[in-house]
Parts: structure tokens; C-alpha cells; sequence
């Protein structure tokens, strides 16, 4: 028998997760904060486009809610979302009917658009044409396999500590999961391991990151690295 007590509870969380998401100043900013990065309240107001004050009532409710992690720094206060924030955001990014896009009003916007598709970070982890491309590569060398949902190989266990040099910290965060990618529509590599490769990808200058938003450029270094580990023959800069 259902306890409906217990359904009741769920609904009620579960409506209140939505109900943060379904504004879309707090939806602004939650994409905003997709980068990884901490935000100030400030910053966070230009993104939006809406006044530091009512910025500042819009990240309260989400810290919460649970969906922001308040960082302090001195008397500066920065907010960057929560993993389980994250995951939720990449994933109704990705369900949400793709719809005709918004009208590219200049040059600059089309660059933007292009290079995020191209490759960016989804939170912590290679997403875009970049990030699919790397987790298909992945799975045709076998450092993947997807028969009993997502998860390393033996091999694919070596070659991760062979490159990075160490396993992430134990977490309560899957080592593996598997992030439907909202450009591509087919899934990339999350988790701590997709988080782990994505930082080594910039620390070792395989990607560049952007300042103003969070998509990636593969250096020439990058295609480089990327063909010997991977097999991946990554298209010349355009």
C-alpha cells in the first residue's frame, strides 16, 4: 500500500525544486552559473539583467532551496551551484522542446552561440560537440562500456589513471554518470571522472577557457593530445 504521507512529502520537495527553476530570472542564473565558477551577487544581476537587489532575493531563495552553495570570502559572498543543481539544470536544458531559436541579432551573438555548441563546460565537465565526441571516443576504445548503464572499463580505469595520476576523493558523486547533452541531445561523460578529465584538459592547455562565457577552444596542443589518447581527429579552427 502507498503511504501517502510519504507521497505527499515528495510532491511537495519536488514541487518546490520546480517551482525555483520555473522563474526565469533563477533560471538565468542558474544557466549562468553552468560555467563552474562562483558568481557574486552583482555579476550575477548584469547576467539576469535585473537589479543587484533583486538578485540578491532571487539567489537566497535558491541557496534555500539547496540548488546554490554560498562560498565566503572575506566580506565578499559568492554562490555557485550545487552538483546535484547542475546535473538537474544540464538535464532539463536538454528535455525541453528544442523549439525555433531566438533570432541572431549580431555577429558577436553567432560566434558566441557557435562556440558554445562546438565545446564548452557543462559545471565541471567537457560538454558540446567536444564533450560527445571524447565519450564516443571513449566507448569505441573500449574505456567505456554502456551495457549496464555507464561506467569504466578495466582498461578504461588504466588509461584514466595513467593520464590524470589520481582517482578523484570519495564522494557521495557517481566516479560515472552519464549528462544528456542539450546541444547534441545525446549523452556525454559527467560524474567526478568526466569532472577530473575536464580539469586536466585545461590544466595541460588541451582547452582554453572563455571570459565571458563557459565554452572551450582546443588549442593545438589539445587535437594533438586528443588523436594519441583517443584516436579523435577534431576539425581545424575555424
Amino acid at each position: 500500500m502507498v503511504d501517502m504521507t510519504d507521497t505527499a512529502t515528495a510532491a511537495a520537495a519536488l514541487a518546490g525544486v520546480a517551482g525555483l527553476l520555473a522563474d526565469r530570472t533563477r533560471a538565468t542564473v542558474c544557466l549562468a552559473l553552468m560555467d563552474g565558477r562562483a558568481w557574486t551577487a552583482a555579476e550575477l544581476a548584469g547576467a539576469a539583467g535585473v537589479a543587484r537587489s533583486t538578485a540578491t532575493e532571487h539567489l537566497n531563495l535558491l541557496v534555500a532551496g539547496g540548488l546554490l552553495i554560498e562560498v565566503r570570502q572575506g566580506r565578499h559572498r559568492y554562490v555557485r551551484l550545487s552538483d546535484d543543481a547542475a546535473e538537474l539544470v544540464e538535464r532539463l536544458s536538454a528535455a525541453a522542446p528544442p523549439g525555433s531559436p531566438p533570432p541572431v541579432r549580431s555577429l558577436t551573438t553567432a560566434h558566441r552561440q557557435r562556440a558554445l555548441a562546438a565545446a564548452r563546460t557543462c559545471y565541471d565537465h567537457l560538454a558540446g560537440t567536444l564533450g560527445v565526441a571524447v565519450t564516443d571516443a571513449m566507448t569505441a576504445r573500449g574505456l567505456l562500456s554502456w551495457d549496464r548503464g555507464l561506467s569504466l572499463t578495466g582498461d578504461g580505469e588504466h588509461w584514466f589513471t595513467a593520464l590524470v595520476g589520481a582517482w578523484p576523493p570519495a564522494t557521495r558523486r557517481p566516479l560515472v554518470r552519464s549528462c544528456l547533452d542539450w546541444t547534441e541531445r545525446r549523452p556525454h561523460l559527467g560524474g567526478a571522472t568526466g569532472a577530473a578529465l575536464c580539469a586536466h584538459a585545461v590544466e595541460a592547455g588541451w582547452v582554453v577557457r572563455s571570459r565571458r562565457s563557459r565554452a572551450l577552444r582546443v588549442t593545438d596542443a589539445g587535437r594533438a593530445a586528443l588523436r594519441e589518447q583517443l584516436g579523435l581527429e577534431l576539425p581545424p579552427a575555424g
